[in-house]
């Protein structure tokens, strides 16, 4: 039988954490296959990021065809897409493509180096966020994007309108970067789900943002509705944060393995 299928358009992280080898690692933890565009390509480690180079428009438009033509695709996941140019060409073929999308506006890495031209946050806002089931930002792409900064969970409901005032059917506002619990909002602007973890004292959390996204992708290909879907996907990277381990000399990544190991 054929598992569900799930597409990522995103960047390759050389250091395996993050971006398309983290979306990859998800899927397949999760039951299902996952395939692959790579908009850009990093070298890229536990202390940062050294450079990155995007790949040709018609690299990704090909790629893009060549998956969705011959084997279709159930969710796509889209991550680091690092230039107005190419969001505007993968929104344009996200919108012709009959499947639930699942937007992680990467803006910044977990060591606050940038990862997407400020030249393309209007491509972001205007394009891409218009064509998402979910999109999932933290809350410093929400103060990138909206230019509403939240310091508390009261701030997490404005940040939610001021994104879904951009198009997008379903918002998750991440509230990792507060204090106390890891606390979450999910809204459509009419039903609400906070959703609350305890935090794990662990630093090593590199691919958190790519997971968690993945993780959800993987939840609509199955078939569940996006609550579900982001609620299965909210307990799997809680695990990964908590197993996340030392890999080099800076941030190591979460575990995508956790639940085989333990």
């Amino acid at each position: 039988m054929t598992p569900p299928l799930v597409l990522t358009v995103a960047g390759s992280d050389s250091g395996g954490g993050a971006g398309i080898q983290a979306d990859l690692k998800t899927m397949l933890a999760l039951g299902t296959h996952g395939m692959s565009v790579i908009a850009a390509v990093t070298a890229q480690n536990s202390r940062g990021v050294q450079g990155y180079w995007e790949l040709p428009v018609e690299a990704v438009r090909a790629q893009y065809r060549s998956v969705v033509d011959d084997i279709g695709v159930q969710a796509v996941k889209t991550g680091m897409l690092a230039s107005a140019q190419l969001v505007e060409t993968v929104a344009g073929l996200l919108a012709a493509t009959d499947a639930p999308v699942v937007v992680d506006p990467v803006g910044v890495s977990k060591h606050g180096d940038s990862l997407l031209a400020r030249s393309a946050l209007d491509s972001v806002r205007h394009r891409l966020l218009p064509v998402a089931t979910v999109a999932t930002p933290n809350l410093d792409e929400v103060a990138q994007l909206t230019g509403v900064e939240v310091s508390g969970e009261s701030g997490m409901r404005r940040a939610a309108d001021a994104v879904l005032a951009f198009g997008p059917r379903w918002v998750l506002i991440k509230g990792g970067h507060l204090t106390g619990d890891a606390v979450d909002l999910l809204t459509d602007g009419t039903a609400e789900h906070w959703l609350r973890a305890p935090r794990h004292d662990n630093r090593h959390t590199h691919g958190t943002g790519c997971t968690l996204a993945s993780a959800i992708a993987a939840g609509l290909a199955k078939g569940l509705g996006v609550p579900e879907a982001v609620s299965e996907a909210k307990e799997y990277v809680t695990g990964a944060i908590a197993a996340g381990f030392a890999l080099g000399e800076g941030i190591g990544p979460v575990d995508h393995g956790w639940r085989r190991r333990s």
